[in-house]
């Protein structure tokens, strides 16, 4: 109980800005209401977000992965202020407070934070042509001279592996590799210093997926981006983040070094997770971890630690006493009863 109520305020406490982390998040909140009755009354709260914290370093890439529902997406757009107002926490872009900016401030904010949605086809207006849809923003924020506009779309144009000539053509006249690569022009065409990936190639066929991972990697290395990586695919995780978040129903359950947490998975929701990732070997014999049940309701989520229903290693404490967060290692994070000294 004293660890909990020194952790609540250390929390209450103003977050310190510290240069090196371009984002740094701190038990933000994002709850959804539900209303029911003859009046729309609010009855609940669907718990999408449920105090997540990490720090992002500049010019690098965090992997967020879960299973779906666990609130990766929700997590990313309330750190872009695309969900509405947050519930709680705090989320700081170079040091400034983005809930706290007023709407000329956040205007200017959207050019440096910008987001790769999950479907390249419903993401793009199919009745705009490719130059308009990435030009558009470009225009409405005045980054170049008129003069210079078209030569300016070719060229991100051609970063991201586009032809000129595709200017004039339609969304649903290209492949589902093209359109995430519009997609991608799209959010750099802003010179934005951080992007929100949400599951960029999960619609792709693996050789599209290559190709795609590898052209992310040469502009973030060309332009110093900072990536927020949200994805299912654990093999991509490993190859592109140099530090990755585990989520479950909400909650960060463990964060660290991706060197770290997938050589030692420390959260039995981790440890499962990492078990079912398939082995390029047809004589090695995997050890699943089958997790029995199911996710829990976000609307009602259960007391203590949220995945103590599933986890084969439940304590007593753990239906009752919800865990915080510990260092385990340097850089790497868990928040499990497992590991309490």
């Amino acid at each position: 109980m004293a660890e909990n109520k020194e952790l609540t305020q250390k929390q209450q406490e103003p977050l310190v800005y510290d240069p090196q982390y371009i984002l740094m998040v701190r038990n933000l909140k994002k709850y959804f209401p539900i209303k029911g009755g003859m009046v729309s009354h609010v009855v609940g709260h669907v718990k999408a977000v449920d105090g997540v914290t990490f720090n992002l370093k500049r010019g690098t890439t965090m992997g967020l992965v879960g299973e779906s529902g666990c609130g990766k997406t929700t997590t990313g757009r309330t750190i872009l202020r695309l969900a509405g107002e947050k519930t709680g926490g705090d989320v700081l872009f170079n040091g400034k407070e983005v809930y706290e900016l007023t709407n000329k401030e956040m205007r200017t904010l959207r050019t440096k934070m910008q987001i790769i949605f999950q479907d390249p086809f419903s993401s793009l207006s199919p009745r705009l042509p490719v130059g308009e849809i990435i030009g558009e923003a470009v225009r409405e924020h005045g980054l170049v001279p008129k003069a210079e506009f078209d030569d300016y779309i070719d060229k991100v144009m051609d970063n991201c592996g586009l032809q000129p000539f595709h200017k004039d053509r339609y969304p649903h006249e290209f492949s589902g590799g093209q359109r995430q690569r519009i997609c991608i022009a799209r959010a750099l065409a802003l010179n934005p210093e951080f992007i929100v990936c949400d599951e960029p190639v999960s619609a792709l066929d693996v050789s599209i997926q290559a190709q795609i991972i590898n052209l992310l990697n040469e502009l973030q290395e060309e332009h110093k981006l900072t990536y927020l990586f949200i994805s299912h695919d654990l093999s991509v995780v490993e190859h592109i983040s140099d530090t990755v978040g585990v989520m479950y129903l909400g909650n960060l359950v463990e964060y660290g070094e991706t060197v770290d947490i997938f050589k030692n998975p420390l959260h039995p929701y981790t440890k499962a997770l990492f078990s079912a990732i398939p082995i390029p070997d047809p004589k090695a014999k995997m050890n699943r971890i089958v997790l029995e049940g199911s996710i829990p309701s976000p609307a009602n989520p259960p007391q203590g630690c949220k995945f103590h229903t599933r986890c084969a290693q439940c304590m007593e404490r753990c239906k009752t006493e919800a865990p915080v967060q510990k260092e385990v290692e340097p850089g790497h994070f868990v928040v499990c009863h497992l590991y309490d000294e």
